[in-house]
């Protein structure tokens, strides 16, 4: 589908890094960063490029060893304008029965790795100071859920980490900020999407009618990396279609 609305937004000479740039809400992020100028690294499992303008690194982001070795092939290169921790998992299980190492997990790719490589690219940031940190939140950093105690510790505090580092940083030229997913139509909810019971419940619950588009979470990010959002800074941006105003 084409992106939502029309964003005037030029990136020439920008140069971003995303993490998982390649699957759903990355690939579509990296597809309008591209489309509006930048240059794009990815950092995931794999190097498969979606054209000109794109790289990827191949890191294991559970891995500290891994991500400083990718954080430091990166710095060598380039200047690194925009950063946006896009990638995560989500394990499920009840409470009782959640493995400590499947916890631990989670949490090392949608925590640690967020606070590694906002540290990381952040610092030459904050020399220059300019820059961009967009992290990406979810539901679960507003409520608990399911079966999903893991990510929704671990969303929980990307979104207060996001507000913490803002704090510290928006004075000094470094806008971070958090977007947080609705009900978004992936590749990794394809099950839920075709249980009628399910996604009728989820459809019902959301004013605007409808799932979410990877595109649509782009759109936001885009907006938050452009000088329209230069007073924008520490907000967690729900992009839910009114899911959480019900």
């Amino acid at each position: 589908m084409p992106y939502p609305g029309t964003l005037d937004v030029d990136l020439t000479g920008a140069t971003a890094v995303v993490t998982g740039s390649t699957r759903g809400i990355g690939r579509a992020l990296t597809e309008l960063l591209l489309a509006s100028g930048a240059r794009v690294i990815g950092l995931q499992r794999g190097t498969d490029s979606l054209g000109p303008g794109h790289t990827c690194l191949s890191v294991d982001l559970a891995d500290p060893a891994a991500r400083a070795d990718a954080v430091d092939a990166v710095l060598a290169d380039h200047e690194i304008d925009i950063l946006v921790n896009n990638a995560g998992i989500n394990l499920r299980h009840t409470v009782e029965d959640f493995p400590r190492d499947e916890f631990s997990q989670v949490m090392s790719i949608n925590l640690d790795a967020v606070v590694h490589l906002t540290q990381a690219f952040g610092r030459p940031m904050l020399e220059r100071g300019h820059g961009r940190i967009v992290n990406i939140a979810s539901m679960l950093s507003f409520f608990g859920g399911v079966k999903a105690s893991a990510y929704a510790a671990s969303k929980g505090a990307v979104a207060q980490f996001t507000k913490s580092v803002a704090n510290e940083w928006a004075g000094r030229g470094v806008a971070v900020n958090a977007v947080a997913p609705g009900y978004i139509a992936t590749e990794l909810n394809v099950a839920l999407r075709e249980d009628p019971e399910r996604n009728g419940e989820i459809i019902g619950r959301i004013p605007a009618g409808r799932w979410g588009s990877a595109e649509d979470i782009a759109g936001t990010v885009l907006f938050l990396c452009s000088g329209g959002a230069d007073y924008v800074h520490g907000t967690v941006l729900p992009v839910d279609g009114g899911y959480l105003a019900r």
